[in-house]
């Protein structure tokens, strides 16, 4: 049973299920749908919608796209010591994502509007009781629902996620945008923000505006978003971005206050574990989350089978996936606090090269 129908949970059932597993995933929504705007999705992740048999689907519903970083004044930050696919990632809508993993599960296998309460955990299976009071029993049950996991709070207690202290983020879809444009542009700009915009495969555009360290937001959204885009364009009238957010409507912007989940002392029990947010909710500054927990839903796959060792697998993939989300997080932390936009550039690509180049070989499979 699989707690959450998003990204990584969708995922997990998809590959249990190539391993000849029986999976039904709880989602508590009314429908299959995804909290946020575009996703970046790295070599890595494409690797195992590839094995998973969906990479060309996943493919045809993205762009190919690529991080490099630029200053306000528009000068490309190079990162020599790092190559071009070090910087490619495919650009995905969330929502028809989620929309094309939910087919690739099978909808008969997704259960809507059923909110997890609480699991009861025995010897040779796992009791799961549902908001509605009914139970089920299921050999594993996998948590991934999300930074605030109701499986997590059982699972680690006293481990809620954690608001990153000054760190917001505005973005938005924009189907029409009313612009010629012919490239993407990411910016890191003055007063601790950074953004820019990343055209979609269907001809609209995603825009996207961070800010560290910000001062608590007052205003309409779309005025907070102008505010931060200032930092980023030496135009008079703030350049492309500026009239990508003056032209989305409101209703459009999406706005977050960037939440963590802490480092936790395990994933799993006997028979119960976390993947994704649920394990490790991080800052999107590296835009790199959705990728490592499909990497997770992977690693499931290849460690449970029908008639293995669930709680020797859960073992091992605990003991791959902590030490490493210790990297990701000093990685991670190298980039945030990097002292100049040229030092943000180096250590975001020296991330992504790290992610890239050790992915896909598990250290206890």
């Amino acid at each position: 049973m699989v707690i959450g129908g998003g990204v990584v949970g969708l995922t997990t059932g998809i590959a249990l299920r190539r391993r000849g597993i029986d999976v039904v995933v709880h989602e508590c929504a009314p429908e299959i749908r995804a909290a946020g705007a575009g996703l970046g999705l790295w070599a890595n992740a494409l690797a195992v919608f590839d094995a998973l048999g969906v990479g060309e689907q996943v493919r045809a519903i993205g762009k190919p796209s690529e991080m490099y970083f630029h200053d306000p004044a528009g000068r490309l930050l190079e990162t020599p010591e790092f190559g071009v696919e070090d910087h490619r990632f495919l650009l995905v809508h969330r929502a028809k994502l989620n929309d094309l993993l939910a087919d690739a599960v099978g909808r008969g296998n997704i259960r809507l509007a059923t909110g997890f309460a609480a699991y009861e955990e025995h010897a040779d299976h796992v009791t799961v009781r549902s908001a509605d009071g009914s139970e089920e029993s299921a050999d594993v049950l996998v948590g991934a629902d999300g930074a605030y996991s109701a499986v997590r709070a059982q699972l680690v207690p006293g481990t809620p996620a954690q608001e990153h202290p000054g760190h917001h983020a505005w973005r938005a879809v924009l189907p029409e945008p009313g612009l010629a444009l012919t490239e993407d542009r990411l910016i890191l700009g003055g007063d601790r923000c950074r953004g820019g915009w990343v055209r979609t495969y269907d001809g609209g555009v995603y825009w996207l505006v961070n800010q560290f360290d910000a001062p608590e937001p007052t205003g309409t959204l779309k005025e907070q978003a102008l505010a931060r885009a200032a930092h980023l364009d030496e135009s008079e009238h703030g350049g492309v971005l500026a009239e990508l957010i003056r032209a989305t409507p409101e209703d459009r912007i999406l706005h977050n206050r960037i939440m963590l989940v802490p480092p936790l002392p395990h994933w799993a029990s006997g028979r119960v574990v976390l993947a994704g947010d649920a394990a490790h909710a991080m800052s999107p500054h590296v835009t790199a989350g959705a990728t490592l927990g499909i990497e997770d839903a992977a690693l499931l796959g290849r460690l449970l089978s029908p008639a293995g060792d669930v709680v020797a697998a859960l073992a091992a993939y605990e003991a791959d996936r902590i030490p490493r989300y210790a990297q990701v997080a000093e990685l991670s932390a190298a980039v945030e606090h990097a002292a100049t936009p040229q030092g943000f550039a180096r250590h975001y690509a020296a991330f992504s090269h790290w992610m890239i180049t050790t992915a896909g070989n598990p250290v206890t499979a």
